[in-house]
């Protein structure tokens, strides 16, 4: 079977009143369909925006990429029909129901009026919004916009999803709700899952693989127990211990780099 992403060289510049700056070198990597992607690095390391890029957020500086089996350069609205993308913030209109919110989304992806109506009940039951529906999102809980938030990233069917941080600021009864529901997504729905995280625990339970940028380029990867036996010293290794050995850092610490990237 063929990834369903794939880049090669995919870098990024910036220009900035004291130079160029190069955010991402040159990436390649490839995600296998139906795989959870743990994409980890320290602040200013090359990971937001390499996110940034592979959503079409953001164009290549140079380097191509693929995915869900359409070049990011020359059909970005193709691969935008293919994936879900849930920022770091929530997207929510506070002063909608949970309903309108979901139905509008469908409508946005040109669903018609009906078939708008049934995928939000679907995407409801799946995600355990049915009895929130006809509440105002202004009245829901930081789990709850975060359940609504991937409901809606949902809405087409994407082949990718890409959760950036996802359960910041979420207490840990709703993190390892969070954790249940990207699972399920997986298993249920064959979605592949490319995660961003600074709760290496969060990266641990969940992915499959590992890739670790530093620098604006991959400097590990591999499954979590690979990765803790080859930096670590043993599968026991903690991935903080693996990840501090990888990068000299902890996920937290900010970049040395001149800006914020």
């Amino acid at each position: 079977m063929s990834p369903i992403l794939t880049t090669h060289g995919l870098a990024r510049t910036f220009q900035t009143k004291r130079g160029t700056v190069e955010a991402v070198t040159g990436i390649d990597m490839s995600v296998e369909p139906g795989e959870i992607l743990g994409f980890l690095g320290p602040n200013g390391a090359g990971k937001s925006t390499t996110l940034r890029m592979l959503t079409t957020l953001l164009a290549p500086t140079r380097g191509t990429a693929t995915v869900a089996g359409h070049d990011l350069a020359r059909d970005p609205a193709a691969v935008r029909q293919r994936i879900g993308y849930v920022a770091q913030s929530s997207g929510v209109d506070p002063s909608e129901t949970v309903r309108n919110e979901l139905t509008i989304q469908g409508r946005f992806y040109r669903l018609s009026k009906a078939d708008a109506v049934t995928r939000t009940d679907e995407l409801a039951a799946d995600l355990d919004l049915t009895g929130l529906l006809d509440r105002k999102c202004s009245e829901l809980s930081g789990g709850q916009k975060r359940r609504l938030d991937i409901a809606m990233a949902l809405t087409h069917r994407p082949d990718i999803l890409f959760l950036d941080e996802p359960t910041t600021g979420l207490d840990p009864g709703s993190r390892a709700d969070l954790w249940d529901l990207v699972r399920r997504i997986r298993e249920e729905q064959g979605t592949t899952v490319f995660l961003t995280t600074h709760y290496l625990d969060e990266a641990d339970a969940l992915s499959d693989r590992l890739i670790i940028v530093d620098g604006g380029r991959i400097v590990a990867e591999g499954t979590p127990a690979e990765l803790k036996t080859r930096f670590g010293g043993s599968p026991d290794a903690t991935l903080q211990d693996t990840f501090i050995a990888i990068t000299g850092r902890g996920p937290k610490q900010d970049d040395l780099a001149p800006v914020a990237l």
